[in-house]
């Protein structure tokens, strides 16, 4: 089984996220969806493991890309901010994006607001903020995917205030 910690928005705040990589110490990646401001490379020293990262429309760093393709657990992932691709009337263009890159999962942010459908392929997910959450209750959250041996995915969203103590 491979593990991974999925991220969005931390708008410069990455205390939240840095406790969560403390806490959950069987991930193998991190994904995060952009308007992660200047700590790129903070969250890269933060963790030994691949760091996938896309810049959001709050991110001036031309370092980062816009987009990225990869293959993690045997699944074509394909990541993005979202700011290009969504609009008003919903998610169709992103949905559109992500057929176009061949892609099982397609990852975004940018709403600060968590979403998972599987209802069709490719499976959508955004992990919310972990920084700066919109939804109702304004708990910041993130998402742990499980990609087990027999190729099937498991999402979790995961609330940071409910999370359990350090053993």
């Amino acid at each position: 089984m491979k593990k991974a910690l999925i991220f969005s928005d931390s708008h410069g705040r990455l205390d939240n996220l840095l406790e969560v990589l403390k806490r959950q110490r069987d991930f193998e990646a991190v994904f995060h969806m952009g308007d992660i401001m200047e700590d790129a490379d903070r969250l890269r020293r933060a963790t030994p493991y691949p760091v996938y990262l896309v810049r959001g429309n709050c991110d001036y760093d031309g370092r980062l890309p816009v987009q990225i393709v990869t293959e993690f657990g045997g699944k074509r992932i394909g990541l993005c901010h979202g700011h290009r691709y969504l609009n008003y009337s919903g998610i169709d263009g992103l949905r559109y994006w992500a057929l176009e890159q061949g892609v099982d999962i397609a990852m975004f942010g940018h709403t600060h607001v968590p979403y998972l459908d599987r209802s069709a392929r490719p499976i959508l997910l955004n992990p919310g903020s972990i920084s700066r959450p919109r939804q109702e209750k304004k708990i910041p959250t993130y998402t742990v995917m499980k990609i087990r041996d027999d190729g099937e995915v498991d999402f979790e969203m995961c609330e940071f205030s409910s999370m359990p103590p350090l053993s």
